[in-house]
């Protein structure tokens, strides 16, 4: 779901940096509170975690893979608001250092992941999950429904994008300039592995992890109700969550087990080497793409050159040890960028 660069034009990606805008705005504003120094760590650990379990690839239907991206447990625990601060900031440390998703894509990812994703699985939570005790069971079915429905509603706008890139961006001949195919193949292909194997393990990890939560650290899930102050005992959590994250991180080569490209992200080698045209196919309901990288996707693809494409550090040779020291140095990074934000923003005790 992470669009690359080249695959939207330039007037999508300016128009989707001007849809985002406000909201990063009133984001922040809203995530203050916990944008001072005792909540960093905490806020850090759930960007992490989006960060690492995007990580985490899943074998898709079309020989594609896919992954969760953590947008609804964020939601619940944090709200809406910091959540999207906190998947934005792992987008963007995902984009600049690691290659995944594009500079210019970047309001894109950030609208149909962080902001649509966040307000999604919010809004839905509250809705199904309204009235019940914190300790309820109808708040893991609630947790779990609105995870499914927010990283699906990311994936559906992330396919519309890609769908009509044809239809408005296309030469005097109608050969796309960015992403190649429209509506009709860009919906069905994104939202079939995402209503199956991406949106179910958004829904388990969303569920799951309230149900964890309800057990072990119920002061994290009444969070948001607390207005004036944040509860010492969620500040005191923080060092096991950080723990559990490292447990993850040092799985996470898991990822690298799944084959195939994600639908929309294949470079513009792919396109021109026999076996990736054949897969991209296949993903694409057997409709053959171009023969030739789209004008305008072959010329926005070298935009930006990530230090350590694919997770893959140059000078590490082992490919599960780099995918685990980029899950380190991106965690790391977050943290740094928080701590940034926190200082811009001065010290912040008090609710918007």
């Amino acid at each position: 779901m992470h669009i690359p660069d080249g695959y939207l034009s330039p007037a999508t990606c300016a128009l989707a940096y001007a849809v985002a805008l406000p909201f990063w705005l009133l984001a922040y504003r809203h995530a203050k509170r916990l944008l001072h120094t005792r909540m960093v760590p905490l806020f850090a650990v759930f960007s992490a975690f989006s960060f690492v379990i995007m990580m985490f690839n899943l074998p898709l239907p079309g020989g594609t893979s896919g992954h969760a991206v953590g947008m609804g447990i964020i939601s619940i625990v944090l709200g809406p608001w910091a959540s999207i601060v906190a998947i934005s900031v792992a987008l963007l440390i995902q984009a600049l250092f690691f290659g995944d998703g594009g500079i210019t894509s970047f309001g894109a990812n950030s609208l149909n992941m962080a902001i649509v994703g966040s307000l999604v699985a919010w809004a839905s939570y509250q809705l199904l999950a309204a009235g019940a005790a914190l300790q309820s069971r109808r708040r893991v079915l609630a947790a779990a429904v609105a995870g499914y429905l927010a990283i699906n509603a990311a994936a559906l706008l992330a396919a519309i994008e890609f769908g009509l890139q044809p239809l408005l961006f296309h030469d005097a001949a109608g050969t796309p300039l960015y992403a190649p195919y429209p509506l009709s193949v860009a919906v069905p292909a994104m939202m079939l592995g995402h209503l199956s194997f991406a949106g179910l393990a958004e829904l388990l990890i969303t569920g799951g992890l309230v149900a964890y939560l309800q057990r072990a650290h119920p002061e994290l899930l009444s969070l948001q109700a607390s207005r004036i102050s944040v509860p010492s005992a969620a500040v005191r959590t923080t060092r096991k969550l950080w723990y559990g994250l490292a447990a993850l991180m040092i799985l996470s080569p898991l990822g690298l087990l799944a084959a195939g490209t994600a639908w929309g992200e294949w470079g513009v080698e792919d396109f021109a080497n026999a076996d990736s045209r054949q897969q991209m196919a296949l993903a694409s309901g057997q409709i053959a793409p171009p023969a030739a990288a789209p004008e305008g996707l072959a010329r926005l693809a070298s935009l930006w050159s990530a230090p350590f494409p694919d997770y893959a550090p140059a000078f590490v040779h082992s490919a599960n040890f780099g995918y685990v020291l980029s899950a380190l140095f991106g965690a790391g990074l977050i943290l740094l960028a928080l701590l940034l934000l926190s200082r811009l923003g001065g010290k912040q005790g008090q609710p918007e």
